[in-house]
């Protein structure tokens, strides 16, 4: 089976990529392992998302249906249960499915969108015995808010992400006593919204700059012992604390998940774990394009939307029309920016914008973007935090060398 674009996820970038792609008159199919649309916004049952797509303030399981109608109306093709096992090259995909058998499909382009993942406690090495009652913070929360369980009694907390501040208030809801959320870093990598909104107004305490020593119980928890750390991340075992708890849930980092491109020839970022895109999100294997988390993770899921459509338009227009070969500049991060994306950009008119993290919570700082050793961009900016992706807009036209992103004085 031959289609003109074949999108691989049909959580919300999936979707958004794939109507840009019929909307610009491609043949396209989703294929989603799940049994229905939607991705991770099935359990999402909070409110916040779609202020800024849809103009109006939805749960994550509303905003994935509005999407789920806006395919259903389309042309779009879909195929729940169909796991991608592998993809190549030459822009072909190998997947199985109980409806459909093994199948091999071509594409004119394919568009990643297999999300992200949690870091568990083995990916950081958490000390101390396996105990019952440790548990993902998105484990915990499909359990609370899909399956109706409630994971524990009383509950510590290690990482501030977003998901990780969001099951601090949905436990609490829940009846739980959240004793102690603790940060390895000096700053949240979480929203400043969710800090206050999850932690400050129900008053849970978090501790920056501290870390797990050892986790105790058998066969459930039944404590834990934490320390602050020193400059280097080393916990200061003289001052260990324990504290008694049945449940941990650990929001410690999310990965984006992707397994299916070893073996291609699409390069890989080392600091967000996503491809190297251009401004189109195209890799560096002409036709395979990439959005959402899989791509970089996101703290709104309306960015997530608003990227996946530069993706699936842009895959559209690679299957239908003949492609020019493009020079690129390459975009180097630094001087307190952790990563900028798009990691490369073609010549050309119109305007694109640079989306970037800094790696330190910064306070009147000014964004400075260089086309070579020329200023073609700077901006203010009064706060500056890890946990909330900045952007900033260029003109392409300025553009005729690698481009540096970097943080300077705010009057230098």
């Amino acid at each position: 089976m031959r289609y003109d674009v074949i999108v691989i996820g049909g959580g919300p970038a999936g979707m958004a990529a794939a109507l840009a792609a019929d909307k610009a008159g491609a043949k396209t199919l989703i294929l989603e392992r799940d049994t229905r649309l939607g991705g991770i916004l099935n359990q999402c049952i909070h409110q916040g998302f779609g202020l800024h797509y849809f103009k109006e303030e939805m749960t994550g399981p509303e905003y994935a249906h509005r999407f789920k109608q806006l395919v259903e109306k389309s042309s779009v093709e879909v195929m729940l249960e169909s796991m991608v096992l592998s993809i190549g090259d030459d822009l072909t995909l190998t997947a199985l499915s109980p409806s459909h058998g093994l199948m091999k499909l071509e594409a004119g382009a394919i568009v990643l969108a297999m999300g992200c993942r949690e870091r568990t406690a083995g990916a950081i090495m958490l000390p101390g015995t396996r105990p019952a009652g440790i548990y993902t913070a998105g484990m915990a929360q499909k359990l609370s808010n899909v399956m109706g369980y409630l994971v524990g009694k009383e509950v510590v907390i290690l990482g501030s992400g977003d998901i990780g501040l969001i099951m601090a208030r949905r436990m609490t809801s829940e009846g739980a006593h959240v004793k102690l959320v603790l940060e390895l870093m000096p700053f949240s990598s979480g929203l400043k919204r969710n800090i206050v909104q999850c932690l400050d107004d129900y008053d849970i305490p978090i501790k920056y700059s501290h870390t797990i020593t050892k986790v105790e119980g058998s066969p459930r928890l039944t404590g834990l012992r934490y320390a602050p750390v020193d400059e280097f991340r080393r916990p200061i075992l003289e001052k260990e604390e324990y504290i008694s708890c049945d449940t941990l849930l650990l929001s410690v980092g999310l990965i984006p998940e992707n397994d299916l491109l070893s073996g291609t020839s699409v390069l890989l970022d080392r600091v967000t774990g996503g491809a190297v895109v251009d401004e189109n999100r195209m890799t560096t294997v002409q036709g395979v394009f990439s959005c959402g988390n899989v791509l970089h993770v996101h703290d709104l899921v309306d960015n997530v939307s608003n990227e996946a459509e530069i993706a699936g338009r842009a895959a559209a227009e690679f299957a239908l029309c003949a492609q020019k070969e493009k020079e690129y500049f390459g975009v180097k991060a630094t001087n307190g920016i952790r990563y900028a994306l798009p990691q490369r950009i073609s010549g050309g008119e119109g305007k694109i914008t640079l989306f970037f993290r800094v790696d330190a919570v910064y306070k009147n700082r000014k964004l400075v973007v260089l086309s070579g050793d020329k200023v073609i961009k700077s901006r203010k900016f009064a706060v500056l935090a890890p946990g909330e992706m900045g952007s900033v807009e260029i003109d392409r036209a300025l553009v005729d060398g690698e481009l540096t992103v970097r943080l300077d004085d705010e009057n230098a």
